[in-house]
């Protein structure tokens, strides 16, 4: 009853606005009791009971959120503790911080995580720009301490990717392309690598590793003469860390069944190293703590020193929010890329929404114990890959080794060599350096990737990390646009092809292809290619024009605002080359010409009148079908598009009406707004609607109730004579030897089974009855019959009209 009151409040607001609820369809006359299958279009009450969550949705959201519930292990932890001391010296802050954010990463992410081989903490590039951002803001706001700064920034970017990951948006970084993450991997990698150089070499001279890379490469080697006895500390520990990884890949070729050992040995190598290199400097500087012979790490606290709220407010944020958006891409891109990646080689998915949670509640809390902004680790998530870890819960290892590392070991700390860190830097993020066949690689696949690859390494070389992140993803997203608005339709053609056994063709086909179908039983089949051989077909094929006046274009990659012009302007540029004037008498006057298309002169139009209605070769403009196989959905504009194309090639046309034919329609919300348009089934040539018209369909076999409390509607088309006696079945009319019609009275409208030379078809549905029905009914709503299902249902139609 409410439902019934509604839809009359409804319809009397749309006739008080005068708005037609009920465009003019084909009426199909049933004077046979007979029923087709009706294609409803859908309604807003359609599209959100589609996307509105049901309960059990709702349920599977909540316990996805929480994804270490589904499993528990205990697996080997990583080696954190030299690198997140060395990160925190990049990012400007006292090492301890680098410990903290190393234990709240892997703490807090197994809880949420659905990456078992992630490794969350301190990385350089994160580092990197962290410091960068502290140098820049105390430059203004001195007061601001690093730490605070470091915290706050933590909190805003994780409630950011929090954020985006609980409206499940994870699909955003599908739009930042291979080619952008790896140049910044790469360029990143260079510049930290330029950076440290100066540390491992003990450079005395003061200049700023923290400027455009290629700046800090010509600094370097500059003051190259400035070198202290740091280097003897610094480039013998970058030796012995490619050494031993070196020395181990040497055994596991050897000896194969000793495989793991020499990866354990690898995995230690920067453990070992740095262990190695604070016994030289305990033994060198134990009793010279206020001269040491090089530059140390210094004094670690023992315990979580920084634990408490941080400081976070409105003058904090506003000097740092310019920072945000490369802060927060950089999580996003390292974490979900490296995440990806090991997923793919360990076969097994992750859910990027989900990974924004993780790495959000992450940076949330972190914090509170005074970590700074941490993502996914490279170096660190392969030494957990290849351990063999089966859950995240080995994270929980991890952070006891740190938390043991934080209150066992920080005397321990004093004594590390600054140079020995900046090497197992240069270690840790040279792997991430694209070597170049990865580069001829992206050539070969696609050239312009390759480019865009080239152009953000240099521009972070030449400029900041920052800059090439935002260049590299506006480039490929200029790209991609480009792309899209310059799609480039197809007209297409059909070839009959053969099956070859050996030299010998299976019935082989005799006789014009251009005359009739063949029977899609047969071994030999049609199909479609482009005209001008674009797919690289053979160009010896000849390809054959669908008919006289009859056009097949094919969409390429979707048909919206942006391309819809495009498409249309070749179309239409085409047709007007390949037909003719049906009246040559209807030129249109000049002021309805375009202002800037003088046209033909008196003289011209009259050799044209005459050679267009004696010799002129070419066609007039039958039907066009278009092929929206690659069409998800449609807008506005380009139906508008349509429209203006139609009334257009009408008037080429005129006094005939040409048909609008679509093939793959796989859309309701397409067919819908393609028919409120006026598409979709014949129209008058007076235009003032739409008219019955002999239609061909097809149909196909249905089952026994497979359409619950629908039995009417899957029923097929038929002639008086099936309604007489359903047990017999349906009387066929046989047309030929390949086709069999059955008729409507009163509609003209006809469905056409092809291949089916039995006149026969049995259309008897067995009512409350279980089984396979042996009946035949349309596949598409024969209120839409210029929607087909292929481009071969379509071509027959458009000829049949013609």
């Amino acid at each position: 009853m409410a439902e019934t009151i509604l839809t009359r409040v409804v319809h009397a607001f749309a006739k008080l606005l005068r708005i037609d609820l009920a465009p003019a369809l084909p009426v199909v006359t049933d004077e046979a009791g007979t029923y087709g299958y009706y294609e409803h279009d859908p309604t807003v009450d359609d599209w959100l009971r589609g996307h509105m969550p049901t309960t059990p949705q709702i349920r599977r959201y909540i316990w996805a959120l929480f994804p270490f519930s589904t499993g528990s292990g205990i697996t080997v932890g990583a080696v954190v503790i030299p690198q997140g001391m060395a990160y925190a010296e990049l990012a400007k802050l006292p090492p301890e911080y680098g410990l903290y954010s190393s234990f709240m990463g892997v703490l807090i992410y197994w809880f949420f995580a659905t990456s078992k081989d992630i490794t969350i903490g301190p990385v350089a590039v994160m580092s990197t720009l962290m410091g960068s951002i502290i140098i820049r803001v105390q430059a203004v706001h001195p007061e601001i301490s690093p730490p605070v700064l470091a915290s706050a920034l933590a909190i805003i970017c994780g409630a950011i990717v929090s954020f985006l990951g609980l409206l499940r948006l994870g699909f955003i970084v599908d739009f930042i392309p291979l080619p952008a993450i790896t140049a910044f991997m790469t360029g990143s990698a260079i510049n930290v690598c330029a950076g440290q150089v100066k540390t491992v070499l003990g450079e005395k001279a003061h200049f700023s590793t923290r400027g455009a890379t290629y700046k800090i490469i010509i600094d370097t080697l500059k003051h190259l003469p400035s070198a202290q006895i740091d280097a003897a500390m610094g480039l013998t520990a970058l030796a012995m860390l490619y050494g031993i990884r070196s020395a181990c890949n040497y055994g596991t070729k050897k000896k194969p069944h000793k495989a793991k050992l020499f990866f354990f040995l690898s995995t230690l190598r920067t453990a070992f190293v740095i262990l190695f290199y604070t016994m030289i400097s305990a033994a060198v500087n134990l009793h010279r703590r206020n001269n040491s012979a090089f530059k140390l790490l210094g004094n670690v606290p023992r315990g979580f020193k920084a634990a408490g709220v941080p400081k976070i407010d409105i003058p904090i944020i506003e000097a740092f929010v310019s920072e945000l958006p490369a802060a927060v891409i950089v999580l996003l891109i390292e974490h979900i890329a490296i995440s990806k990646s090991f997923g793919r080689v360990n076969n097994y998915t992750i859910d990027p929404s989900q990974e924004f949670i993780a790495i959000g509640i992450s940076n949330l809390l972190g914090p509170f114990l005074g970590a700074y902004p941490a993502t996914g680790s490279f170096s660190r998530t392969a030494i957990k890959a290849k351990c063999g870890v089966r859950t995240p819960l080995a994270g929980v290892i991890t952070a006891v080794v740190v938390l043991l590392a934080i209150y066992a070991l920080p005397a321990l700390f004093f004594f590390i060599p600054k140079s020995s860190l900046s090497a197992v830097i240069i270690h840790a993020v040279g792997d991430l350096v694209t070597p170049p066949r990865i580069t001829y690689q992206f050539w070969r696949v696609s050239p312009i990737d390759a480019l865009i690859f080239l152009m953000g390494v240099i521009v972070i070389i030449f400029s900041t990390i920052e800059t090439g992140i935002y260049c590299t993803i506006g480039v490929s997203l200029g790209v991609l646009l480009f792309r899209l608005a310059k799609a480039r339709g197809q007209f297409l053609g059909y070839i009959q092809v053969h099956s070859v056994v050996g030299d010998h063709i299976l019935n082989a086909f005799k006789g014009d292809p251009n005359t009739e179908f063949k029977d899609d039983t047969a071994m030999s089949r049609r199909i479609y290619l482009p005209t001008e051989h674009e797919g690289g077909t053979n160009p010896r094929i000849m390809i054959h024009q669908p008919a006289p006046g009859i056009f097949i274009y094919r969409v390429s990659e979707g048909f919206n605002y942006p391309n819809a012009n495009h498409y249309t302007d070749r179309l239409v540029s085409h047709i007007f080359k390949e037909t003719r004037r049906t009246n040559p008498q209807a030129w249109e006057t000049t002021g309805d010409r375009p202002w800037n298309d003088p046209g033909p002169t008196r003289a011209e139009r009259k050799v044209l009148m005459a050679e267009e209605a004696s010799t002129s070769p070419l066609p007039t403009l039958r039907a066009i079908i278009l092929d929206f196989a690659a069409v998800n959905n449609v807008d506005v504009t380009s139906v508008q598009n349509l429209i203006d194309v139609r009334n257009q090639l009408d008037r080429w046309a005129s006094p005939d009406i040409v048909q609008w034919h679509f093939a793959h329609i796989h859309n309701r919300w397409t067919k819908r707004a393609l028919a409120a348009a006026g598409f979709g089934f014949p129209a008058r040539s007076d235009g003032s609607g739409p008219r019955c018209q002999r239609s061909i369909f097809n149909v196909a076999e249905i089952l026994d109730g497979g359409l619950s409390g629908s039995v009417d509607q899957s029923r097929v088309v038929g002639s008086e004579d099936w309604s007489k006696d359903l047990e017999d079945g349906l009387k066929v009319q046989d047309t030929s030897a390949s086709s069999s019609v059955m008729g409507v009275s009163g509609d003209d409208i006809q469905v056409v089974r092809t291949g089916e030379t039995d006149a026969k078809v049995n259309a008897h549905r067995h009512r409350g009855r279980s089984g396979v029905g042996t009946g035949m009914a349309v596949v598409d709503g024969i209120n839409r019959p210029f929607f087909h299902v292929d481009l071969t249902s379509a071509l027959k139609s458009a000829m049949a009209d013609s």
